[in-house]
């Protein structure tokens, strides 16, 4: 199977785009800059089909490259048939492959090795033939001074067709069907709430029983990780006697044959020895794969939500990082987001200073200009927001709550201590807090994805893949809004298409040493930046108040005299051009069209010119929480609040209600009709009004509903 065939046959896409795309991803192409400047060549796909291609060409390298070993190995064993050459090659399955190589595959030596030095082999063919009338006598012969008795020698013959048996392809794809059909996972309790700390999290799955392909990806993963810490122990069966039935079918050809009772002890001992333990090791590793990718694509879901967040833009900010005894944290941010000024206020108790807070909050606001206030949503966050709705302000002067989820982990980070390493680590979280309410995807750019808890189980989950997802993620959204070259941390340019962490620092080099850039082209005279990383990287970078217009648009410089040549049919210079709608709307678009630049580029580049640079986020506007609502001893079953969605899961979503424990809204809450997938209903960050249904408060446990 070429890669073409491997790939169209999962993911469905025709066979031009999958060969174009292929193409260019092995010229180095980027995903963000083959999906929105190369549309004619893969037919208009969207990221996530070139993402796929990318993830599929990725599988079939690796397929290939296990193939070469494997005929290498069997090679070196001088084993290797043309026939079976043939079988591994045409192979499009990596289960298929490692089966048709389980007979030459090196192992510690076995029960049916010994019976083949004590010569036994021969037996186990005669009984696997089928065709002595008397089985007994044939025994005769094998008797020797390494093998006693009759009984022996079966029971050695047994344990060689057992592992043939164990090697036979055709019988393993039978029972993989069996375990895909009927496979019933099972727990069973190793350690006690006393022997364990953890081990009341678990309770339910004390003696748990679920058919496998059944079971949502978030209780395996609870099951997994409650298995991984010793309290309970797994399980993958199946009906033992099926199984048997399904081997004898295919093993047993004679009913009538003397030595049918040898074969099924064989055919038994294959199956509770090698099929049983080899088959319950795959499907928990196969289960297991898939609940890591329902539970990545949840993650990677929220985390794009997340980033795409409605920004507030350029903005003079106070931000504020609550808390008690030690206060609260006070920052000032001009509108670029550079740190002004910081100090702490004590309006809470113990200390309770509300005057002097008040008159410093106000103070400061007078004094930097102040245009909104961000308040980390973390401990003391009501009562904070309480305080300052009580400060005498500008009425224009807008209060926002922002999630701060992952600010002590960037506080405490070598990027915070290179931003700031005069400045510890509280005033680094509240400026992070602010710059969150500016940009979010600027500031959440400088963390560890997993660090902002908006997945399930990001731990249990294999964190190569994840990580590979969620930098994939990032970097969607990154480009899919574009990068301000002057203004851009090394974070933020290192997720550029074609940029990566050491170009981005060049860029800081440049940008340090010149001030600014002037143009795109300039970036061309940065250290190591040729001209394929500016090929990849030019059209999603902006520069303000350019020379050239088009160098703050998402227009590329490949594509700039197609605009001079617009221009020019019009009478006009191409600054003139850009926001022009009167002139862009009687373009006619068809007189452009070249074997270089096909229709879809030029609707881009017209839609481009009518917006140039446009955020494609919306803007953010103040949210604010129930005023009587600051604890969970102030909620009661039946109360509607306002609520913001902070986590979304395969179950429900949580929901913050303005108190230090989010809501659940379990799936079957979401509406008054069946919900298969919560990001349906839901988005991150969404505003709601929820329903509460039931508060434990001894749990810290609140339940809520959207169904009214």
């Amino acid at each position: 199977m070429n890669v073409q065939s491997y790939i169209q046959s999962r993911a469905q896409l025709p066979a031009k785009s999958i060969k174009n795309t292929i193409a260019l991803l092995e010229n180095d192409a980027s995903i963000p800059f083959i999906s929105r400047y190369r549309k004619e060549a893969t037919g208009n796909l969207d990221e996530i089909a070139v993402e796929k291609i990318a993830q599929l060409l990725s599988e079939f390298n690796e397929l290939e490259k296990r193939k070469v070993a494997i005929l290498k190995a069997i090679t070196d064993q001088d084993a290797l048939t043309s026939e079976l050459a043939g079988k591994i090659e045409k192979s499009s399955s990596l289960t298929e492959i490692e089966d048709l190589y389980l007979p030459f595959k090196k192992k510690r030596k076995t029960k049916a090795d010994t019976a083949r030095e004590a010569g036994l082999e021969p037996l186990a063919k005669i009984l696997m033939a089928q065709n002595t009338n008397n089985i007994n006598r044939s025994c005769e012969r094998f008797i020797s001074d390494k093998i006693k008795s009759k009984k022996d020698a079966f029971a050695g013959a047994g344990f060689i067709i057992a592992e043939w048996i164990n090697e036979n392809t055709y019988v393993r794809n039978s029972l993989r069907r069996l375990y895909s059909q009927t496979a019933q996972l099972k727990t069973k309790w190793v350690k006690t709430d006393t022997e364990h700390p953890e081990a009341t999290k678990f309770k339910q799955f004390e003696a748990w029983q679920e058919p496998l392909r059944r079971i949502p990806s978030h209780r395996f993963l609870a099951i997994h990780r409650a298995a991984n810490l010793g309290i309970i122990r797994i399980k993958i069966e199946v009906e033992t006697q099926k199984a048997l039935d399904i081997i004898s079918r295919i093993i047993i050809k004679k009913i009538g044959f003397s030595g049918v009772s040898y074969l099924e002890t064989a055919i038994e001992d294959a199956y509770t020895r090698l099929l049983k333990k080899s088959f319950s090791t795959e499907f928990l590793n196969e289960a297991k794969e898939k609940a890591d990718a329902a539970a990545i694509e949840v993650f990677a879901s929220n985390l794009e939500q997340l980033l795409m967040e409605a920004p507030l833009g350029s903005k003079r900010i106070l931000a504020i990082d609550p808390g008690f005894k030690s206060g609260c944290k006070v920052v000032c941010l001009d509108a670029q987001t550079n740190l002004l000024h910081n100090q702490t206020i004590f309006p809470h108790p113990p200390q309770r200073k509300i005057e002097p807070a008040s008159a410093k909050i106000k103070s400061l606001v007078n004094a930097y200009k102040i245009e909104a206030i961000a308040i980390g949503n973390g401990t003391a966050a009501r009562e904070t927001e309480e305080f300052i709705k009580k400060v005498y302000l500008p009425k224009d002067v807008m209060i926002f709550t922002v999630n701060e989820a992952g600010a002590s982990v960037y506080s405490a980070s070598k990027i915070a201590r290179e931003e700031f390493p005069n400045y510890d680590v509280t005033v680094r979280g509240a400026v992070s807090i602010g710059r969150r309410l500016s940009d979010p995807l600027a500031e959440l750019v400088k963390i560890d994805p997993k660090a902002i808890g908006v997945g399930q189980y990001q731990h249990e989950v294999d964190q190569t893949r994840l990580k590979e997802k969620l930098d994939m993620v990032v970097m969607r959204c990154v480009n899919k809004i574009g990068v301000n070259l002057n203004t851009a941390s090394k974070e933020l340019l290192s997720y550029v298409s074609g940029i990566g962490p050491g170009l981005a620092q060049n860029i800081l080099n440049y940008r340090k040493e010149n001030r600014s850039f002037k143009s795109r082209k300039e970036l061309l005279k940065v250290s190591m930046l040729g001209a394929k990383a500016f090929e990849q990287a030019a059209g999603f970078l902006r520069i303000r108040n350019a020379e050239n217009p088009l160098d703050n648009s998402a227009v590329h410089p490949e594509s700039y005299f197609i605009v001079e040549k617009m221009a020019k049919n019009n009478n006009i210079e191409p600054v003139d051009l850009v926001g022009n709608f009167k002139i862009l709307e009687q373009i006619n678009l068809e007189k452009y069209v070249s074997e270089e630049t096909g229709l879809l580029t030029l609707q881009d580049i017209l839609k481009e010119l009518k917006k140039p640079g446009a955020d494609p986020r919306k803007k953010k506007r103040p949210f604010s929480f129930d005023p009587s609502v600051k604890s969970i001893s102030d909620l009661k079953p039946g109360m509607k609040l306002p609520g913001i969605v902070n986590n979304i899961t395969n179950f429900g979503c949580f929901v913050d209600i303005g108190i230090k424990e989010s809501g659940l809204i379990h799936i079957s809450n979401l509406a008054d009709q069946f919900v298969s997938d919560v990001n349906v209903v839901v988005k991150l960050n969404q505003e709601l009004e929820v329903t509460v249904l039931s508060v434990d408060e001894e749990k810290k446990r609140v339940q809520l509903s959207l169904i009214d």
